[in-house]
């Protein structure tokens, strides 16, 4: 006699809180009111591949992205590939890059990436996210803004900008550790806005809600909901 099939339960969802249901309800409006204000917002580094981007989010580290993009100028001039980046004597690849800063560590990692891709990913940058934490140099944030801008993956990419915003605006409480603040974003922004929304926290970062000047709270399109945390 066949054995009678067993069906599977699923384990009921955790019922959320009213903390949690109201920071749903708060990101959904910062997200939809974002993509107003910046409807163009994208990635502020330049790029054109993969590998590129890998190499400008390295050198982005205590650097700015518009610095970074007149130093990659020089480097892809004289390494154009990954190959020739892979070949490169360390040194060299250190004397274009010192502009911005920590040159030594930075020329060592993207040398060190470049020859990981080439020799075990047959020159491809791979389309996984614990893949990519296995490059040299590749964390988190890196990992997150490849998932997303290159292959369109679910994304939340955790700068300075995206730390400071999120709590100001009381979407997380007192989190300044990057991998704890995704984590916290992922239980409140859909997987899809993610990485756009995180692009137009750049550019609000940037314009409006400024780190080292008193936020421009009267020209934000969010100040009425805004908790104004630290402000």
């Amino acid at each position: 006699m066949a054995e009678k099939a067993v069906s599977k339960k699923k384990a009921p969802q955790r019922r959320l809180t009213k903390t949690e249901q109201r920071k749903q309800a708060l990101a959904l409006e910062v997200i939809e009111r974002l993509r107003n204000e910046y409807p163009g917002a994208k990635c502020t580094l330049d790029y054109d591949d993969a590998w590129k981007l890998l190499v400008s989010v390295r050198l982005a580290a205590q650097c700015t992205d518009a610095r970074v993009n007149v130093v990659v100028e020089d480097l892809y001039a004289k390494y154009p590939d990954i190959e020739s980046l892979a070949e490169a004597d360390v040194d060299d690849i250190e004397a274009i890059v010192h502009p911005c800063g920590l040159g030594k560590s930075k020329a060592r990692d993207i040398s060190a990436c470049m020859k990981m891709i080439r020799d075990e990913y047959d020159g491809k940058v791979p389309d996984d996210f614990d893949a990519l934490l296995k490059l040299p140099g590749v964390g988190r944030k890196s990992a997150n803004l490849i998932m997303g801008d290159v292959f369109g993956k679910p994304a939340i990419v955790t700068d300075t900008h995206c730390i400071r915003l999120v709590n100001r605006i009381g979407l997380v409480d007192g989190i300044k550790e990057p991998k704890k603040v995704e984590m916290e974003l992922w239980k409140l922004i859909p997987p899809d806005e993610g990485s756009d929304f995180c692009h137009r926290l750049v550019y609000h970062g940037r314009d409006i809600c400024t780190a080292r000047t008193t936020p421009y709270c009267e020209k934000c399109c969010i100040a009425d909901i805004c908790a104004k945390n630290g402000v």
